[in-house]
C-alpha cells in the first residue's frame, strides 16, 4: 500500500522517499520469490553474471554486481555449499578464485528468467509503455547523479 505523505523529516527528500518506499516493496516482493528458488538475494544477480559469462573470477563478479566484497564472499560460499557453483584456482593467478556454474546452477536460468518476468509483470501491470521507458531513463540518470557525486 502507497503512502500519500512521507514522514515529515522526509519532506524535502520526496523523491528520494518515494525510490526508498519502492525499492522496499520491489525487493520484499523478489525476496520472497527467490526464497521460494531455494536462494537468497543477491545470489541471482550473481548466478545471472554466470548465465552470462561463466567461469569469472570472484573480482570480475564483485564488480558487475556491485555488491561489497564480503556480501559477494558469503553468497558464493552459500552458493557453492548448495551447489549451484564451485570455485578453483585461476591458471594464470593461483591467488584468484574462477567461479563456474554447475549442473544444478546452470538449472536455475529458467527458474530465475521465470521469476524476472513475473516480477516485471507485477511492476508494470498498470504502466503504459511509454511512462516504462520514461521511468527507466529517469532511474538510469538518478543513478548516474548519485553515482558522479559519490566519485567526485
Amino acid at each position: 500500500m502507497a503512502t500519500s505523505q512521507p514522514p515529515s523529516a522526509a519532506r524535502a527528500g520526496h523523491l528520494s522517499y518515494a525510490i526508498f518506499a519502492l525499492a522496499r516493496v520491489h525487493r520484499a516482493a523478489a525476496g520472497s520469490m527467490l526464497r521460494n528458488l531455494g536462494l537468497h538475494p543477491g545470489q541471482e544477480l550473481l548466478l545471472m553474471q554466470l548465465f552470462d559469462r561463466d567461469g569469472q573470477t570472484q573480482s570480475e563478479l564483485l564488480d558487475s554486481v556491485g555488491l561489497d566484497h564480503s556480501t559477494v564472499s558469503k553468497s558464493l560460499r552459500r552458493m557453492q555449499e548448495a551447489g549451484l557453483v564451485t570455485r578453483r584456482p585461476n591458471e594464470d593467478d593461483r591467488r584468484a578464485l574462477n567461479v563456474w556454474l554447475t549442473d544444478r546452477g546452470r538449472a536455475m536460468r529458467e527458474p530465475i528468467e521465470a521469476m524476472w518476468a513475473t516480477l516485471e509483470e507485477m511492476s508494470t501491470r498498470n504502466v503504459d509503455e511509454e511512462a516504462i521507458r520514461s521511468f527507466i531513463a529517469t532511474a538510469r540518470t538518478i543513478e548516474d547523479s548519485i553515482s558522479t557525486r559519490e566519485d567526485g
